[in-house]
């Protein structure tokens, strides 16, 4: 539809921005603390807050310190946190068993949380890469990341973390068939109430970097991801992908990364109406906190804009390392 309006200088398009009242007032999209969700990084020890070079003002937590995270982003009205765990090389394996030990990091940092937060929502990550000696997202075998058996370890990995408290599970894998069998397991377990935000659009993207540094998966990888992650120069197949997910049972869908696939949530949101999330991903924050630490562009201006532009196209929510400054932004 377009807008029907009487020629200059009857119709002046400056009259409604003439001050800020107004321009609250016409306002097409808003953003609030309530459209956030705060990627935190777990690692084993206790009392450990170690800062990410790659990554300025992030840092990975030890479990006991994710929890006074967990406080904060309550204090904030942040709704939901989300758990990627860190792996040292030498405790990684090729048989990944690490993914669904009830006592690893993540589902140590699930219990902790809801025990002292209950009401904070929590997300975790689910993939074999953070445990993998070869980097990868499900098994290598061969020249070959495998799919079927990676699923079977996918949904036990699920079930340990619906086990400890989580409230939405984030498949990031890329596997195919992975969110029926997860919803099937999640059912068979009782956990009726676990939700899935599917990562279905996942691009075998550049901008990745700073996040493999930050769960050390950066010196493990063999090779690329690009035999089951998308396509950067495909976006008809988000759209499969994203039916495919919500006919197996995913609750919630996720683009990722964001900026550079505006479009592509866009197309979703338009195609269909599901609630649709996107990832601003590491290598999209470190590049606004390098031009603002070189005083290329103003920091808060840029981060708040960048997380608008999200909900321009059409997100309902946002996963953001910028989360709490963003917040604090938000609420004065």
């Amino acid at each position: 539809m377009r807008p029907v309006q009487a020629p200059y200088p009857t119709t002046r398009l400056r009259r409604p921005r003439q001050n800020q009242q107004i321009r609250d007032l016409v306002r097409q999209n808003t953003l609030t603390v309530k459209d956030l969700i705060w990627p935190v990084f777990v690692r084993s020890g206790e009392g450990i807050e170690e800062p990410l070079t790659s990554m300025p003002g992030v840092i990975r937590r030890s479990v006991d310190r994710i929890v006074h995270a967990a406080e904060e982003a309550a204090d904030l009205g942040i709704p939901a946190i989300c758990i990627f765990p860190y792996t040292r090389l030498e405790d990684r394996t090729e048989d990944c068993a690490g993914a669904w030990d009830p006592e690893n990091n993540t589902n140590r940092a699930i219990r902790a949380i809801k025990a002292a937060v209950p009401d904070l929502l929590v997300m975790t990550d689910v993939a074999l890469d953070t445990y993998n000696i070869n980097g990868h997202d499900g098994f290598v075998e061969g020249e070959e990341i495998v799919n079927d058996r990676t699923v079977e370890a996918l949904v036990k990995m699920t079930l340990a973390q619906a086990d400890a408290g989580a409230d939405i599970i984030g498949p990031s894998d890329m596997m195919d068939g992975r969110i029926g069998a997860m919803r099937a397991g999640l059912e068979a377990a009782g956990h009726q109430r676990v939700m899935i935000l599917s990562y279905a659009a996942k691009y075998s993207s550049a901008f990745y970097g700073p996040f493999r540094d930050a769960v050390g998966a950066s010196g493990a990888l063999k090779g690329d991801k690009a035999t089951y992650q998308m396509d950067p120069g495909n976006s008809d197949e988000a759209l499969r992908l994203v039916e495919r997910d919500l006919r197996e049972g995913a609750d919630m869908i996720m683009v990722k990364p964001g900026l550079p696939y505006l479009d592509i949530c866009r197309r979703v949101k338009d195609a269909f109406g599901a609630p649709t999330f996107a990832y601003q991903v590491s290598g999209e924050y470190s590049m606004i906190k390098a031009a603002a630490d070189n005083g290329w562009v103003d920091e808060d201006k840029t981060m708040m804009e960048s997380l608008m532009a999200f909900k321009r196209a059409g997100c309902d929510g946002i996963l953001t390392y910028f989360a709490p400054a963003a917040a604090r932004l938000l609420q004065g």
